[in-house]
């Protein structure tokens, strides 16, 4: 039985992560909010929320997670000579909602997404408290591509990319 948040419940009410194993996709707990205390209790347990439209908001732990290991991070050559080239400009936190509209709209994205309106206001509001952070990609002055996520102790929670 999955449990339910109440929004009126405590920021860090989650249910363990464990049982979210119960369930093969990793669900976690429904309902509750996006308020910043509730998405930052959530990853430090290791919990994000992903729902479509029309949704309560789903919580998800599933085990296993990807996780990339930066210092055994390997940049391909071929990729090294394209950032080399000077054909693209990256930046930091220079146009998060910019990210967040790109990765809301990309390819695959047109028949629905997990980007709702309210997650992008969730997400910026944690970014202007410095918890959200953006990697641009810009070609020609134009943003053509990025990532965004959360940013917690040593850990980059990428939530999208376009």
């Amino acid at each position: 039985m999955i449990a339910w948040l109440k929004p009126t419940d405590p920021p860090e009410a989650f249910p363990p992560v464990t049982t979210a194993l119960t369930d093969p996709d990793g669900l976690l707990c429904v309902g509750g909010d996006l308020r910043p205390e509730r998405l930052l209790a959530a990853y430090r347990r290791g919990i994000f929320p992903w729902y479509s439209e029309g949704q309560p908001i789903l919580w998800w732990s599933p085990d296993p997670r990807a996780i990339i290991a930066l210092d055994a991070f390997h940049v391909p050559r071929r990729l090294q000579r394209t950032l080399r080239s000077g054909k693209f400009q990256v930046t930091c936190d220079r146009d998060f909602n910019g990210v967040m509209r790109g990765c809301s709209t990309g390819p695959g994205r047109e028949h629905g997404t997990w980007i709702t309106p309210s997650m992008i206001t969730a997400y910026s509001r944690m970014h202007e408290l410095g918890h959200a952070h953006s990697v641009e990609v810009w070609h020609q002055g134009r943003l053509a591509g990025g990532t965004y996520g959360i940013a917690i102790g040593g850990l980059f929670a990428a939530e999208s990319m376009f």
